[in-house]
C-alpha cells in the first residue's frame, strides 16, 4: 500500500500542471487534469485511492471529477458507484441536501430508489478537499439514505482550509479521511 501511495504522489508530482494567478492573483492553482490523463497517474491514484477505500460496499463519487476517480476506483475494488450529482440533474424521484458554498448555496442530489444505501459502508471520493463544505453536504446525504460513510479520500487536500476539520467535526471517529497528498 505504501508503494502505491508513493507512486500516486510521483505520478502527481510530475504531472500536475501549476497555473499562476488562478482563480485569482497570487494564487497558485495545481491542475490535476494532466496527471488523469497520463496513464500512470490514473493507473496510480486510482490504485492508491482504493487502498483507502478498501472495505466500502459502495463508492460515491461527487459532481463531477469525483465521477472519473470513484467509477475508477470503483471497477478497481470490483464494487458499485453512484453518482452524487448537481441539483436538478437526477431525473425524480430524489433526495437532496441544501448546503453554503463560500459564495452562495448549492445542492446534491442522489436517485431516491433503485439504489438501496441502508447500513452499506459507502466511501467518498472526489479530487479536492478544500473548505469541506460540499463533501460535508455529501456525508448529509448518505447518512439520510441510511449509509455508513466510512472513508474520505481525495487526490488533494489543501493546507490552509479548513476542510479536514469541519470533516472531522461531521463524520466523527467513524469517516476516516484520506489524501494522496497536500497542496
Amino acid at each position: 500500500m505504501r508503494d502505491r501511495l508513493e507512486s500516486a504522489r510521483a505520478a502527481i508530482d510530475a504531472h500536475a500542471r501549476l497555473v499562476p494567478d488562478f482563480p485569482e492573483p497570487g494564487i497558485a492553482f495545481k491542475d490535476l487534469t494532466p496527471v488523469l490523463a497520463a496513464p500512470d497517474g490514473l493507473r496510480t491514484v486510482t490504485a492508491a485511492l482504493a487502498d483507502a477505500c478498501m472495505g466500502a460496499d459502495l463508492i460515491a463519487g461527487i459532481d463531477a471529477r469525483g465521477f472519473l476517480l470513484g467509477g475508477a476506483v470503483a471497477h478497481h475494488l470490483g464494487i458499485g458507484v453512484v453518482a452524487v450529482r448537481k441539483g436538478g440533474k437526477l431525473p425524480p424521484p430524489v433526495i437532496g441536501v441544501d448546503y453554503e458554498l463560500e459564495y452562495g448555496s448549492a445542492r446534491l442530489e442522489v436517485p431516491a430508489s433503485g439504489i438501496d444505501f441502508t447500513d452499506r459502508h459507502v466511501a467518498v471520493v472526489d479530487d479536492v478537499l478544500a473548505t469541506g463544505g460540499t463533501l460535508c453536504a455529501t456525508i448529509d446525504l448518505l447518512r439520510q439514505m441510511g449509509a455508513r460513510v466510512s472513508d474520505v479520500a481525495v487526490v488533494m487536500e489543501l493546507s490552509g482550509f479548513p476542510g479536514r476539520a469541519r470533516l472531522e467535526a461531521v463524520g466523527g471517529a467513524d469517516v476516516r479521511v484520506h489524501n494522496l497528498c497536500e497542496g
